[in-house]
Formats: C-alpha cells, sequence, structure tokens
C-alpha cells in the first residue's frame, strides 16, 4: 500500500497539537485507532504513540515504519480494556453505525481526565462526527484545515451518558444478514446486503471449474459460498482478505457450509503477492482504499496477482465497474480473455493463463 504524502485527515488530525492548542501527553501513552502512516504522523516524535489499524495494507504500512501496534476487541464501556490511555486519537470510518461505535471505545479506552481527538474529511462527514462525538463525550472544541475538520472532547472521565455508550458499542456488533445465511457487521464492504457485481458474477460461474481455488478479497464469504455451490469439482478454497473484521465472518460463515472441501482464511494484502498456486482464482477487486479516492490501480494489481499465482491454463473469473481500465493488464497478463456478460454497469470476464506461461 502506497502512502500517501497528502492524508490531509491525517495531518489536520495533529493540527491542534502543531498549534498548541492541545498538549502531547508526557506519560501514560497514546492510542491511535484506525491509524494510518503518514508525513503527518511524522513531522515530529510521537512518544508512547500504540497504533491499532484493521486494514492490513495500512497495518503493514505502520509496521514498515517502525511503529507499534496493538489488536484491540471492540469495548463495551461498562468492562474497558485495562490499559487506559491520556490521548486516544481517532480516524473514523464512513460508515456511521461503525464510526459510533469507535467513538464509544475511544472513550473506553479513555484515562480519567484524558481526552479524544478525531479528524474526518468534510466530504467524508465531519460535520456528522462531531455531532456524534458530542453526543456521546459532551461539548466539543474543533478547528477545520485542508477541508477537513478535527475535533476533541473535553477532560474526560467515562461516558457523560453510559446508556447511550453501550448502546452505541453494540452498533456494529455481528449480526445474521440474507435470512440467517451470512453473518456481517457494518463497515465491510456491502455488509448487509449481497453486492450485485458478485451476484452477477456467480451468477456466470460454469459448473466445470476444478481444483485448486482463490477469493482474492473475499469480503465476508458470498463468492465463496457460491463457488462452492456451483462449481463441486473444487478441491480446495482460501481465502484472501484485507479487513481483518471480514476474515473472521467468513470463517464462521464458510463453516456453516456442509462442505468436504477444506478451506483456509488469509488475513493479507492481496496486492503483496501470494505464495501458494492455484487452478481456479475468482475475485470481485476493490477500487477504493480507505478513501472515497477511486483506486484502479489496486484491482489492476489484483489482475497481475492473480495471473502471476494461476498455473498454466488456470482461469481467473473477475467481476467489475464497466468504467474500469482493466484490459490492458488483462490483455497483458493472459493468454485468452473473454467479456462474459455486461449488466447493470457491471462486467464479467473469464481470464485463462497461457499454458506456456509458469
Amino acid at each position: 500500500m502506497r502512502v500517501d504524502p497528502s492524508d490531509d485527515a491525517l495531518d489536520t488530525l495533529f493540527q491542534p497539537f502543531a498549534d498548541g492548542v492541545l498538549s502531547w501527553p508526557e506519560h501514560g501513552g497514546v492510542l491511535f485507532l484506525r491509524a494510518r502512516d503518514g508525513v503527518g504522523l511524522r513531522q515530529r516524535p510521537r512518544p508512547g504513540l500504540v497504533c491499532e489499524q484493521d486494514y492490513k495494507p495500512a497495518l503493514d504500512a505502520l509496521h514498515r515504519g517502525g511503529l507499534d501496534t496493538i489488536e484491540l476487541e471492540s469495548a463495551d464501556p461498562e468492562q474497558a480494556a485495562s490499559k487506559r490511555y491520556p490521548l486516544v486519537l481517532v480516524l473514523p470510518p464512513r460508515q456511521r453505525e461503525e464510526a459510533r461505535a469507535l467513538f464509544a471505545q475511544a472513550i473506553a479506552h479513555t484515562a480519567p481526565g484524558g481526552r479524544v481527538v478525531a479528524c474526518l474529511r468534510n466530504d467524508e462527514g465531519a460535520r456528522s462526527g462531531e455531532d456524534d462525538l458530542a453526543r456521546i463525550a459532551g461539548k466539543v472544541a474543533s478547528l477545520s484545515k485542508r477541508k477537513c475538520r478535527v475535533f476533541w472532547t473535553p477532560p474526560l472521565d467515562g461516558a457523560p451518558d453510559p446508556q447511550l455508550a453501550r448502546q452505541w458499542a453494540a452498533l456494529d456488533a455481528p449480526r445474521e444478514i440474507l435470512g440467517g445465511r451470512f453473518r456481517s457487521r457494518p463497515g465491510l464492504f456491502a455488509w448487509d446486503r449481497v453486492d450485485p457485481a458478485s451476484a452477477l458474477l456467480a451468477e456466470h460461474l460454469p459448473a466445470d471449474l476444478t481444483g485448486r481455488a482463490a477469493d482474492l478479497g473475499a469480503g465476508y464469504g458470498y463468492l465463496s459460498a457460491e463457488l462452492l455451490a456451483r462449481c463441486p469439482r473444487i478441491t480446495a478454497l482460501d481465502l484472501y482478505e484485507a479487513q481483518g473484521r471480514a476474515v473472521q465472518l467468513a470463517r464462521i460463515n464458510m463453516q456453516r457450509i456442509q462442505s468436504a472441501v477444506p478451506m483456509e482464511f488469509f488475513w493479507h494484502d492481496v496486492t503483496a503477492g501470494l505464495s501458494k498456486r492455484y487452478d481456479v482464482i475468482v475475485s470481485n477487486p476493490p477500487f477504493h482504499a480507505q478513501g472515497r479516492e477511486e483506486r484502479p490501480d489496486i484491482g489492476r494489481r489484483f489482475i497481475a496477482v492473480a495471473a502471476e499465482a494461476l498455473n498454466p491454463g488456470g482461469r481467473l473469473w473477475l467481476v467489475a465497474n464497466r468504467h474500469l481500465p482493466y484490459e490492458v493488464v488483462l490483455d497483458e497478463r493472459f493468454g485468452q480473455v473473454r467479456t462474459v456478460a455486461q449488466q447493470g454497469g457491471f462486467k464479467v470476464v473469464e481470464a485463462i493463463k497461457a499454458r506456456g506461461r509458469a
């Protein structure tokens, strides 16, 4: 994953400290929820900082930068983690239920007298985020810069409204969807429904797909479940997903399926490459990272990685938005490419690796 030198939300998150409005704690440490590496994080020393991140490319970037990381479970405000911090930084996600749950978690990890500081881009819900933090933490202060808004709480001693904090902490809890067929949670891609692009791909999967298979960008497991249901000659299946919360749910969902096919689950950044070889790969590749900006380079990299991981004669079944420019890399990397279907703004493509290529 690239580290964006112009991560405006990250830069603005640290603006109150640069301006002297807020002070960095001398003791007790700082927790950074949904942390991202970037220029704003590195403009000056950040003693005691520990980062949490569920998105594997961003986590890998933090590790490459030598930053300390921690894994956290969602915190019940009445049973907060034993470690609390005088400062908790937050880069909230766009999905509002997930963001509200993250605010509740942030407060649960805030030491008495500590603060929560959060930042969002204006076009990603900054005003709503500020209002939500004020609802759960009391009156907040804020400043705007770089088309972003950073906002922070007064010194806290727990949540002013414990009942609301409990309600919000549960907002992104896993739950049954689609009549109980799958389990999912807010914040995942198409979390409460079947994504129409994935449904279109599943509809066109041929029954003669055979051998070892992989699902790149598996989400909560819908496409993998359809692959096993429609293609009885699949002998093994690996699911790759960059979002850790999705991997946990995909494991649960696939365990519900009555199948003897061995499966493995990988919390992995597909763009970093795969170490295993396959006969079949299916994918509805992402074309955004963690922001609103379109990133067709991610989808192109998924295609290149699929080509590298397929055995000669192996088959890639891909779905994408029709406007995304994937044809060049498909033609470069595969011996045969055909568009199987175009519907509802999506295209389904089959690409077969040339038998002469290792």
